[in-house]
């Protein structure tokens, strides 16, 4: 018995500098944030409480403009998961057939994750430029200027123009997740699906994507919850603008932090942001158990 007690003291003991760090780091911010949330509080003066009228704000008043900017971040979401996430699975497959250059193009699509968003940002806005964009300049040389565009200063397409940055830098990330599923797949059930007279479509479909179901399942969590979380290249692109077309909710958080002093507020926000996110991920896991059961 003493035996038993003694290693479970030592469990906890070693355990506890890494329980320390997961509670200052995570679980006090977020206690933080949900208590100043209920505050009426500049940052400066005393913080004054409020109780819910700031999340009852949020919802409710036209200034605020929450609702557009999770409405525009729940789109990016519903993007990422019909377009994003295919291509990077298609990718994936591809690549995970052995053909030639596999470790190149590996790569290659990894590249921009690795890159700085910021730099991202930059490079995307050389290409949007109206007057010497790669873009613009490749539709005037095709004999296409009616289609040049301000692409970022359009009210009607910059939400679109600012998607596709997004979603192009996070291809391969998705991409190397299921490429490494798929060269986890047992060979012997590829052999007896080929034994079967299973064509490649047919391998992929019923064989290859069941397989890896565990890490799809983690890659939409990663594109809805980060789709909720996007800032660092909207920010650069646009800064939410032009007239809140592009806000999402983290660069609206910002601009009511440090741009009108409502710390209450943006603390909200954050607290909105986490639910979320938690939300989705409760969400995703359901549905995916519940397809493994049927």
């Amino acid at each position: 018995m003493k035996k038993t007690l003694g290693y479970k003291v030592n469990i906890f003991l070693f355990l506890l500098p890494a329980l320390f760090l997961f509670v200052a780091v995570l679980i006090a911010p977020i206690a933080m944030s949900f208590y100043y949330s209920l505050q009426n509080w500049n940052g400066l003066k005393t913080p004054e409480f409020i109780g819910f009228q700031n999340y009852v704000e949020l919802f409710t008043s036209g200034s605020i403009k929450f609702t557009w900017a999770l409405k525009n971040a729940l789109l990016l979401a519903l993007f990422s998961t019909i377009i994003q996430l295919p291509f990077a699975l298609w990718l994936a497959l591809k690549l995970a057939k052995g053909i030639r250059g596999e470790r190149a193009f590996l790569s290659i699509y990894f590249m921009p994750v690795l890159i700085s968003t910021v730099v991202i940002g930059q490079l995307w806005l050389k290409i949007y430029n109206p007057d010497y964009g790669v873009l613009n300049v490749a539709l005037r040389a095709l004999g296409l200027e009616s289609w040049c565009q301000i692409w970022l200063g359009d009210r009607k397409i910059a939400l679109g123009a600012a998607f596709v940055p997004i979603l192009w830098q996070y291809v391969g990330y998705h991409m190397l997740l299921m490429y490494a599923g798929v060269k986890g797949v047992p060979p012997e059930l590829r052999e007896a699906g080929m034994l079967d007279g299973c064509t490649d479509g047919q391998l992929n479909r019923y064989i290859v994507i069941p397989y890896i179901k565990p890490i799809l399942r983690v890659s939409v969590i990663f594109a809805v919850t980060g789709s909720l979380k996007s800032f660092d290249l909207i920010y650069v692109l646009t800064n939410g603008g032009p007239v809140h077309a592009t806000e999402v909710p983290s660069t609206l958080m910002i601009s009511l932090l440090f741009k009108r002093n409502r710390y209450g507020m943006g603390s909200t926000i954050a607290v909105m942001l986490i639910l979320l996110c938690f939300f989705f991920a409760i969400v995703i896991n359901a549905v995916f158990r519940k397809e493994k059961v049927v």
